[in-house]
């Protein structure tokens, strides 16, 4: 899984004004990444509206996300809920033979206590086929895993490789790095914090603002792992700025404004999220020039 030491792009789902997945723009997506240093695919995450996309729509979304990449990068795939039989049954049913690995988030609105967590992870763990990435993302889903709670996982399940960190607290990130072993991969899961965990010692990053800059943000990342802090933390300055603004009103109405101005898709979301309002729109196609 050394892929995960890179940069790693969480993919929108694009939607034609009809309100259907516009697969050609996927198709679109995936060369532009492909072709532009990114070193893995995210599909169907939280940038990828996986809370409204149905079943039916994911399969067809993993046949054609495979057909599309042609083994090129390698690919992971979102499965996440709040119902753990639920998550096992479809895990249990998917064809996901020719991804990588799994991301599944904590499960959210439920408020699981630590125990719960651990519970749910081990049935997701066993019912996997595939490598396991947790995601941590307590701003989404109102509960965070505790370090404590994987280490126990990783005592007792083999497939879990990694966490997608998302909870902005650097100190908990270092001390996953410190206490897991060096096959364990601690990724960031915040653009604005990537920097911090990887001159820590994180694994890489599982980027939003790669979607619209996926040469600039993966060189980036090359740099701060090469230790080249001084230049990795310059050209961030530069992207900060549409770091700051594609997350203003929200992820992925801002990613999704971003990639729709570079031409790739319709700026178009499914409730209940809705598309950034026009100033913020306008000011990102202004902002991102200085990319031109």
């Amino acid at each position: 899984m050394d892929f995960l030491k890179g940069t790693g792009v969480a993919i929108v789902t694009p939607f034609k004004k009809n309100g259907e997945i516009d697969f050609n723009a996927y198709e679109m997506l995936i060369d532009f990444y492909i072709n532009n240093g990114i070193s893995y695919l995210v599909i169907l995450g939280t940038t990828g509206e996986s809370q409204t996309i149905t079943s039916d729509e994911k399969t067809e979304i993993l046949k054609n996300i495979v057909k599309f990449n042609r083994g090129r990068l390698p690919l992971i795939a979102g499965f996440g809920g709040n119902n753990t039989q639920n998550l096992v049954n479809e895990l249990s049913n998917s064809n996901i033979k020719n991804f990588s690995g799994i991301l599944s988030v904590c499960p959210y609105y439920n408020k699981p206590n630590q125990v719960g967590l651990y519970e749910h992870f081990s049935h997701v763990s066993k019912a996997s086929p595939i490598p396991l990435i947790l995601y941590d993302v307590p701003s989404r889903t109102g509960i965070s895993i505790s370090n404590k709670t994987v280490f126990k996982l990783l005592e007792n399940c083999d497939n879990i490789v990694g966490i997608k960190d998302a909870t902005g607290n650097i100190s908990k990130g270092i001390d996953l790095i410190k206490n897991t072993p060096r096959s364990f991969h601690v990724i960031s899961g915040d653009d604005f914090t990537a920097l911090d965990l990887i001159f820590n010692g994180g694994s890489g990053v599982i980027s939003v603002v790669a979607g619209g800059f996926p040469m600039e943000f993966s060189k980036i990342i090359t740099l701060a792992k090469e230790n080249k802090m001084k230049e990795a933390k310059d050209r961030f300055k530069k992207m900060k700025n549409i770091i700051d603004l594609i997350f203003k009103e929200g992820n992925p109405s801002g990613i999704k404004a971003l990639i729709s101005i570079k031409g790739f898709c319709e700026n178009i979301l499914r409730l209940p999220l809705t598309p950034v309002s026009k100033s913020l729109y306008d000011e990102i196609r202004e902002k991102i020039k200085i990319f031109d």
